[in-house]
């Protein structure tokens, strides 16, 4: 007879935890695993990694989740490996073979096909992304024989290096826009060296300001007592650690968070991250317009008041 399952208790969790995720799980069910592990009851992912690839994936819990959609906009790093002479159907390892080409490459090929790819460039999103057409994802349509028309879309390539491992393979490190897929960007690359290609392996390296030196696995956050798990979070603010910051008095800060507009010597600013001062917490964020502080997103009291009684906890943790 099965014993019965141990329910979880979920508790509020704030913060945001540099995953590395792993080869063969999908983004989702990395982030439940992780949540599962946190006890937390609100999490999110600030953008998606193909169960192909591994590397940096911030994962946002209880208040940090009200960012996770600023972080979706940065910029990211990946090295990639490619197979040259081969094209599937998914633009990776896991899909059919659809044709084979001899390889013909010099390295005169490979530095002018660098240059040809850094850049603004145009892409085609592929059929097997997450991307939707009325309400349903491409990869479904795809994985029914069914192809849909896409419109391409301008992306920036603002690094880009093309390497001969061997004959007939490829390292590709690339530092690109959002939405850029890397997939694509192998595919179309092996066609312009005339040969064809596809990925078989690719890792984000970097997301923003985050690298994957700051990363924790998932082996290593199950093998962590529960205070050290909840250590290895970040504050919700490390979401706009690229923001000018505004410092708020009490007063400004309790009417700030009601949603009022404050009043100030600030230059305009497109975004803005906004800080009480006593006690010091992350307030949300703002912009500015005429000298006039614009609430955006914004914590809740209770919320600030979790955050602050964590850091006091961890803090007071030997």
């Amino acid at each position: 007879m099965n014993a019965p399952r141990t329910r979880v208790q979920r508790r509020p969790v704030h913060g945001v935890l540099l995953l590395d995720k792993p080869l063969g799980l999908s983004s989702n069910q990395a982030l439940q695993k992780a949540k599962w592990l946190l006890r937390a009851e609100k999490a999110g992912h600030t953008g998606t990694l193909d169960p192909l690839a591994t590397g940096v994936l911030p994962l946002c819990f209880g208040a940090a989740t009200k960012f996770s959609q600023l972080h979706l906009d940065a910029d990211k790093t990946y090295v990639a490996t490619a197979r040259l002479g081969v094209k599937t159907a998914t633009a990776d390892a896991e899909g059919e073979v659809i044709a084979e080409r001899p390889v013909q490459v010099t390295p005169e090929d490979l530095a002018r096909v660098e240059a040809q790819f850094t850049g603004p460039i145009r892409q085609v999103p592929p059929m097997h992304s997450a991307l939707k057409k009325d309400g349903k994802a491409l990869y479904e349509y795809a994985r029914e024989g069914i192809e849909i028309e896409r419109a391409p879309r301008d992306v920036v390539i603002h690094r880009l290096s093309i390497t001969r491992t061997d004959e007939t393979a490829l390292r590709i490190v690339a530092s690109v826009s959002k939405g850029t897929y890397i997939r694509t960007l192998g595919e179309d690359i092996g066609e312009a060296l005339g040969c064809g290609a596809h990925l078989t392996s690719l890792r984000r390296t970097a997301t923003g300001g985050f690298g994957e030196a700051q990363c924790v696995t998932l082996e290593a956050l199950e093998a962590m007592a529960e205070e050290e798990r909840l250590a290895q979070l970040l504050p919700a603010e490390s979401l706009v650690d690229g923001h000018s910051r505004v410092m708020l008095g009490n007063e400004d800060a309790a009417r700030f968070l009601s949603g009022l507009r404050r009043r100030g010597d600030w230059a305009d600013a497109g975004e803005v991250a906004v800080f009480g001062i006593e006690p010091p917490a992350f307030l949300g964020t703002a912009h500015i317009t005429a000298n006039e502080l614009i609430p955006g997103r914004l914590l809740n009291p209770i919320e600030i008041q979790q955050i602050l009684l964590n850091a006091q906890q961890t803090e007071a943790t030997p």
